[in-house]
């Protein structure tokens, strides 16, 4: 009988890495939710304590609180629901909108009749973000001759300032990667949400596979892997050398114990000898023997504030056990990918490939064009593999609101390339012509 997959949990708990999403993806953080966790938010420390026990995908509003001092500043993070859109008013007048026209608008500064001190004043007084909203609404010349687009428009722009709202979201492959990518995209080799999805799907990661992974970005892939996996195969990370550079990514996906425990690594070296049968030494190509020396600046734990939310006691990354080194000495691994943004492609390809099975695919990702066709001939030269193709990722974000719906204006534009193949192996006897 196969082994039930972990559950997925649905809310929040104490310790657990979380994302925190505030004012729709203005600004994205990674954190922890201990005791004395906080989080700044329009200039108030809020605890993160009312976020334990609560659904992820919930939606939280900053409300004032009393602090020592009397000082506003302090504030706790409340559970809110998101107001309904005017768009799902029936009882707006949608002719006399469409009347309406922004011609005789001026913006010179002078249609609020409320000023920065009397908004200081009102947080002062305890009022929350809304009421200062609904005031600043209130005390609005102009408002009530804009059209119900510009109308919504000031709202939220007033909204994100007075009352931002925060959105706690699961860690996973998906929210990671975007997470990564806004804030720290040199961290993950500027790696975008559809080419990680893409580089997993040519590489056939599947459940009760067994992985070969180099990964350089910080641990995204064996991440990702580890999460499709669902606990089932394993996933095994190679590294050139005797110091692996850090994953600490993997610690914020939330692993249970079962899943970790299926993420382990060994160094090329070991694994390179295993098919060399006897444990005879390794020999690996000589363009990347300097790189085994000692790991690079660029991988030598590249550690920042968003890894430093993994969970301590995440035991991922441990060394292989030997039943399972000689299975994989006898059978091979099922794929292999490799995201590896240091390294000479070309050579080091050429020494992963003989640890995989017969007819295995593999998938390699390179945020430049130049290093994947060079290991494309390389690979097409010596007979190493076939159905060799460089694909090249497209996504496009789309806004969808009534009557609105159209291209986001700021788009990612680019990302990456990836190389596909599946491993060949000549036979012992025609391995001399």
């Amino acid at each position: 009988m196969s082994p039930p997959l972990p559950a997925i949990a649905k809310e929040a708990w104490k310790g657990c890495s979380v994302i925190l999403d505030i004012n729709d993806g203005d600004r994205v953080i990674f954190s922890r939710l201990t005791p004395r966790a906080t989080v700044d938010i329009g200039g108030r420390k809020c605890s993160l304590q009312p976020l334990v026990g609560r659904p992820f995908g919930s939606t939280f509003r900053v409300e004032p609180c009393d602090s020592e001092g009397g000082d506003y500043s302090g504030v706790l993070v409340s559970y809110a629901t998101d107001a309904p859109s005017r768009d799902d008013d029936p009882t707006q007048d949608g002719k006399e909108h469409e009347r309406r026209d922004n011609r005789s608008l001026v913006d010179n500064n002078t249609a609020q009749t409320l000023s920065s001190d009397d908004i200081e004043a009102m947080k002062r007084n305890g009022l929350s973000g809304d009421a200062i909203v609904e005031a600043l609404i209130a005390n609005s010349s102009t408002f009530g001759k804009k059209t119900m687009q510009s109308q919504e428009k000031y709202i939220l722009k007033k909204q994100k300032k007075y009352a931002p709202k925060l959105l706690l979201r699961r860690p996973s492959a998906r929210s990671i990667c975007e997470t990564y990518l806004k804030q720290n995209a040199d961290r993950t080799g500027f790696m975008r949400v559809d080419s990680l999805s893409l580089l997993l799907s040519m590489a056939n990661v599947g459940a009760y596979s067994d992985v070969l992974v180099v990964d350089m970005v910080g641990g995204l892939v064996v991440g990702a892997v580890a999460e499709r996996l669902g606990g089932t195969g394993y996933v095994c990370r190679t590294y050139l050398g005797t110091v692996p550079s850090s994953i600490d990514i993997v610690g914020i996906f939330n692993f249970s114990s079962d899943v970790t425990s299926r993420i382990v690594q060994s160094p090329l070296s070991d694994l390179y000898s295993l098919r060399n049968s006897g444990n005879a030494p390794c020999v690996l190509n000589d363009s990347i023997q300097g790189e085994a020396d000692e790991p690079s600046a660029a991988s030598d734990c590249k550690r920042d504030d968003c890894a430093s939310v993994a969970s301590t006691s995440a035991k991922a990354g441990m060394a292989p056990s030997s039943e399972r080194m000689k299975y994989w000495r006898e059978h091979g691994f099922s794929s292999l990918i490799v995201a590896a943004p240091e390294y000479e492609l070309g050579s080091y390809v050429s020494d992963l490939l003989p640890l995989l099975s017969y007819s295995a695919p593999f998938a390699i990702y390179h945020r430049c064009l130049e290093p994947l066709a060079t290991c494309m001939h390389s690979l097409v030269v010596s007979e190493m593999a076939v159905g060799l193709q460089i694909s090249e990722p497209w996504l496009r974000e789309y806004q969808v609101l009534p009557s609105r719906t159209h291209p986001h204006m700021k788009m990612n534009s680019f990302g990456g390339y990836i190389l596909s193949g599946i491993w060949v192996r000549k036979p012992e006897a025609y391995s001399g012509e």
